[in-house]
């Protein structure tokens, strides 16, 4: 790819030239999530949250979620124009959205800390709309909250993490943190893709990483950075 054509993938898409989408919803009829069988679009109850994570190809960042302990899991679209997109419209650059993670926890089992953790060791968040070979706008590193609490322990996770990477020699974190009151909905994606990595076990895999540990609030990191 030529540099230019890689600039033009990396810029945003201004509001009146994104695509028009739809009024139905691309998945119809959602499954039962199928490694835990869950709804996997429920709403919260008392003592669980949603949070919502953006880190490049969306497959192997739900199959993170869900391995770490994630209630619930699914695979959509987030931060963009284009109302119920398709796969296909979100590839075009067209849309504005990110390929998402919607994540629901329990914080007293997974707590945020741990969630973010996990994210941030997961993906180069120091990459502008790119992660590894897969370039463009839908694959940004972003952070969509529905709590004051998860909107605070991002930001003090990204000044951590921010100054082991200095102390690396490595770059300035890029990652989009927004509440969802100014992110717009979460569109589910596509039945093929949820729980893509459960369906095809040997599927692609992002493996875009800093290789840094991302230190906990208040402590050092768990360990060394897969």
């Amino acid at each position: 790819m030529f540099l230019w054509e890689e600039s033009e993938k990396k810029k945003m898409v201004a509001l009146e030239d994104a695509l028009p989408g739809r009024d139905t919803p691309v998945l119809s009829e959602p499954h039962p999530h199928l490694v835990l069988g869950t709804d996997i679009l429920a709403d919260p109850q008392d003592d669980q949250e949603v949070i919502y994570l953006a880190s490049g190809c969306f497959w192997g960042g739900e199959k993170l979620a869900w391995e770490l302990g994630a209630d619930s899991t699914a695979v959509g679209y987030m931060g963009g124009f284009t109302p119920n997109p398709t796969y296909e419209e979100v590839c075009t650059g067209l849309t504005g959205q990110a390929e998402t993670v919607r994540v629901l926890y329990t914080p007293s089992k997974l707590s945020t800390e741990e969630l973010l953790q996990a994210f941030f060791e997961s993906h180069d968040p120091t990459s502008l709309n790119r992660q590894g070979g897969d370039i463009g706008t839908q694959y940004r590193s972003a952070i969509f909250t529905t709590t004051q609490s998860q909107e605070d322990i991002a930001h003090a996770m990204v000044e951590g993490y921010q100054k082991a990477l200095t102390e690396a020699g490595q770059g300035t974190i890029v990652t989009q943190i927004l509440s969802v009151l100014v992110s717009g909905p979460f569109y589910p994606a596509e039945d093929y893709h949820q729980q893509y990595l459960a369906k095809n076990p040997d599927g692609y895999q992002c493996h875009a990483r800093t290789g840094v540990a991302c230190p906990l609030p208040g402590s050092g990191p768990l360990g060394s950075a897969q």
